[in-house]
């Protein structure tokens, strides 16, 4: 029997820069600093927003880097919306406190396999996160800070 396809919407958020950004400001991986602290916060409350499900990635211990979070019955234009200004304030963030950091975004409409939390390489075997982090691979070839939705 065949699962039950829903269709949604696929997230992938990443930091541009992430190692680079920690190294040059002193800071340490394992636990969070103002960029990666801010974002945990932001995608728990977007998610919580549209009623998603953050599959990978959100690390209130460490701070969160990357995430991928889906999204069934959602509005997209509400969905963007919040999605620019997360992009917004990592940037205003990062202009603030020297670092410059700044937030790429993939996100992919489409069917939607799975709604378990996995670990990455898992998470990367469902078609839809595939996609994400292809539009999310796309945000980050032409400079990074920017979304790019398949």
């Amino acid at each position: 029997m065949r699962e039950r396809q829903t269709i949604g919407v696929t997230v992938a958020l990443d930091l541009d820069r992430f190692k680079e950004i920690t190294r040059s400001m002193g800071w340490t991986e394992y636990s969070p600093n103002i960029i990666t602290g801010t974002l945990t916060a932001l995608i728990e409350k977007l998610a919580l927003r549209h009623r998603g499900v953050v599959v990978h990635g959100l690390d209130e211990e460490r701070g969160t880097e990357e995430a991928i979070v889906k999204f069934v019955d959602v509005d997209l234009d509400e969905l963007l919306e919040d999605l620019e200004s997360i992009r917004r304030e990592v940037e205003e963030l990062g202009r603030r406190t020297s670092p410059n950091a700044t937030i790429s975004i993939g996100v992919y409409v489409g069917p939607i396999t799975s709604l378990k939390p996995k670990p990455l390489a898992k998470a990367k075997k469902d078609p839809e996160v595939v996609m994400a982090l292809r539009a999310l691979r796309k945000a980050k070839k032409v400079g990074g800070n920017t979304i790019i939705l398949l």
